[in-house]
């Protein structure tokens, strides 16, 4: 069992960081077309998507900023508590 639990974490805060670097690539939109960014975005958008739908439902899909990178990252943190909490 510790195994696995040690096995999900990882995981989890690789998401972030792959979540994290998503964010930064934001903000070089040259690099968005990169193998690399291509592979972030492949690797979180099964997280993010579910994020922005919450968003929308409650109204804060639309505007200047993406705040499903924050609510993503509040998740993965509640899951990963869960998760040691076992």
């Amino acid at each position: 069992m510790y195994i696995i639990k040690e096995a999900l974490t990882i995981l989890i805060r690789l998401i972030d960081s792959l979540i994290l670097v998503r964010v930064l690539l934001s903000f070089f939109p040259t690099l968005r077309s990169s193998k690399i960014a291509e592979f972030v975005y492949q690797m979180t958008e099964p997280i993010m998507a579910p994020c922005r739908a919450i968003l929308d439902r409650v109204g804060l899909g639309n505007g200047m900023f993406d705040f499903s990178p924050i609510l993503a990252f509040v998740l993965l943190d509640l899951i990963a508590s869960l998760i040691r909490a076992l």
